[in-house]
């Protein structure tokens, strides 16, 4: 099974540099008032799997995104801390998308890092 974590430097790297990605954050939205990754959208990890399975043009209407498709090279999930991440991306892994990854750090390390 490939790598499903991705650190922050993979990550910035991403941010700068990749047109398809889709970056999911599935903290609540509570959560993501007080702080997001920018460009990330909020799908709560408890909704995950109903999001993923909607017809594309339902998730583009929804998120203003397009909906990724299976073999999607760069769908990261992420969270406070890595653990909700890590359920989402086995979430999204078990649905058909082979290489969705988990940003570890989460939202708490981007922000150290951010902030500096």
């Amino acid at each position: 099974m490939a790598c499903t974590d991705i650190s922050y430097p993979e990550l910035k790297a991403l941010l700068e540099g990749s047109p398809s990605l889709l970056l999911i954050d599935v903290r609540s939205k509570e959560e993501v008032d007080r702080g997001k990754i920018p460009g990330s959208i909020n799908i709560p990890v408890d909704s995950v799997e109903s999001e993923l399975a909607l017809d594309a043009a339902s998730f583009q209407a929804k998120y203003g995104v397009p909906k990724p498709p299976a073999d999607a090279p760069d769908l990261i999930f992420h969270c406070q801390m890595g653990r909700r991440g890590a359920a989402a991306t086995q979430k999204a892994r078990a649905l058909g998308f082979n290489k969705a990854r988990n940003y570890v750090g989460g939202y708490k390390e981007w922000s150290e890092k951010e902030a500096k």
